[in-house]
């Protein structure tokens, strides 16, 4: 290819997903989705939609989507933004916020699609180390920046952040929009911080119907802040695709919405199994970090973990492992259902012996 032609094309290392198997087998603990169906409404909801909504541009305006939304968190319709999945969320929030000349921080041990938005958007950044039980460096979020991300609960670690550390980096940083990234705050105990988009302007909440939903094949999150935030989102959103939500996602997404007691009972049920995964690994010698998420992060001090993650694999097994430092002998295991999570303790059984 022509040099001068290669120079003008991008070159940015793009966030890398987990693998994908197909095949009957397969046991998928390796990228987080909810083991369990979506609620019966959406089924119900999909076998419903007719091929001539299909055929005309989608609702702009989605207010339905937004009133269940305001059922679930205490917020406003024009207090949401939303998009197609968290991930396109948080990249138009990049877009919109990150606009100084000073860093954006974040965690240097997080979801690193983070810094793959800084280098697209060529925004300045800055990682903040996490103490040594990978807990968050409040202290290193209270230096002059020109914007802050946390995932909480924090990925790949689980590990929940306290609301009043949180709430403290947000009060000391006025000038800054701050983003809190809640894709698996459900699954933790002492839930969202949404109701502080009231309390404080430079606040942004991030969830998503991917993990705690089960629709992730949708692509539906959203946003939360004070109208004039999401006044510049949309802003930027309308100068790159104004239809963000399909028909589709719209319907589906309304619906898997509603079912509080399914959803409650399908997030019971993972909650339990994460701790019997956890208690389990622990007779095995396995130290886990303590767990606010669907998956945990786990360590064992007596075998290479990259070898445990390749081992299983060929059992068919799929976990996650990060080839970086600090967290190299570390597996991230998405909780699944009993009966998957009985199959991976049995095999690392197996391994070990």
């Amino acid at each position: 290819m022509n040099k001068e032609l290669i120079k003008k094309l991008s070159d940015i290392e793009p966030y890398v997903p987990g693998e994908q198997p197909k095949g009957a087998g397969i046991v998928k603990l390796n990228t987080n989705e909810n083991p369990y169906p979506p609620c019966p409404g959406v089924i119900r909801a999909l076998k419903e939609i007719k091929g001539e909504e299909l055929k005309v541009y989608p609702d702009f305006v989605c207010r339905e989507l937004k009133k269940i939304i305001c059922e679930n968190y205490p917020v406003n319709e024009n207090e949401i933004f939303l998009g197609n999945g968290s991930d396109e969320v948080l990249a138009l929030c990049f877009k919109a916020f990150f606009n100084s000349e000073k860093p954006v921080l974040f965690p240097d041990i997080t979801y690193s699609f983070y810094s793959v938005w800084t280098e697209f958007f060529k925004i300045s950044c800055k990682t903040v180390p996490l103490n040594e039980d990978f807990t968050l460096n409040k202290g290193g979020f209270l230096s002059d920046n020109g914007g802050i991300v946390i995932p909480n609960p924090n990925a790949p670690t689980a590990i929940y952040e306290p609301k009043e550390s949180i709430e403290e980096i947000i009060s000391k940083n006025p000038e800054s929009v701050v983003i809190i990234d809640e894709a698996y705050v459900d699954f933790s105990e002492e839930g969202s911080i949404a109701e502080l988009i009231h309390k404080y302007e430079n606040l942004v909440v991030v969830q998503t119907y991917s993990k705690s939903r089960a629709l992730a094949g949708i692509r539906f999150g959203y946003a939360l802040t004070n109208p004039k935030l999401i006044e510049v989102l949309e802003g930027v959103k309308n100068s790159f695709n104004s239809y963000t939500i399909n028909t589709v996602t719209r319907i589906l997404a309304a619906e898997g919405g509603k079912d509080k007691a399914y959803f409650d009972k399908c997030v019971g049920r993972i909650k339990k199994t994460r701790k019997y995964l956890t208690d389990e690994l622990s007779k095995l010698g396995f130290i886990t970090c303590p767990s606010s998420a669907n998956f945990i992060f786990t360590t064992n001090p007596n075998i290479d973990c990259r070898r445990l993650f390749e081992y299983l694999k060929t059992k068919n097994v799929y976990v996650r492992h990060f080839d970086k430092p600090e967290i190299d002998n570390y597996l991230r295991i998405t909780v699944g259902t009993e009966e998957e999570i009985n199959i991976l303790i049995n095999e690392i059984k197996g391994y070990l012996e």
